[in-house]
């Protein structure tokens, strides 16, 4: 198994939903047990279906990826918490824990 660096904990509407982890080959996703079996569970996103798997990509999800700043605003993030503009990971851990939508990444469960 990859060495795990960095994790996120995923919420939807603010119900524990699954984990993010950065690994040395890349990053993962899995959905919560707990979860899936809830009757309220829905996807995280299109491109990641509520199924029992381990979500594998070489690079950020791009739905995740897509949860954090641009512009002004990602500069001033970068800033403020001192995470570099290209640690993506770094970012959506900071700057995404109470975003705009039924998504969030937090660093505590």
């Amino acid at each position: 198994m990859a060495n795990e660096y960095r994790r996120g904990f995923v919420y939807v509407q603010n119900i524990f939903a699954g984990i993010i982890e950065e690994t040395d080959e890349g990053y993962l996703f899995t959905y919560d047990e707990e979860y899936q079996s809830s009757e309220a569970a829905v996807a995280v996103s299109v491109t990641l279906p509520l199924e029992k798997k381990e979500y594998f990509s070489k690079t950020l999800f791009p739905f995740f990826d897509g949860l954090i700043p641009e512009g002004w605003l990602l500069k001033v993030v970068s800033r403020n918490w001192k995470v570099r503009q290209d640690d993506r990971f770094g970012l959506l851990l900071i700057a995404c824990r109470d975003c705009i939508g039924d998504v969030s990444v937090r660093g505590e469960k």
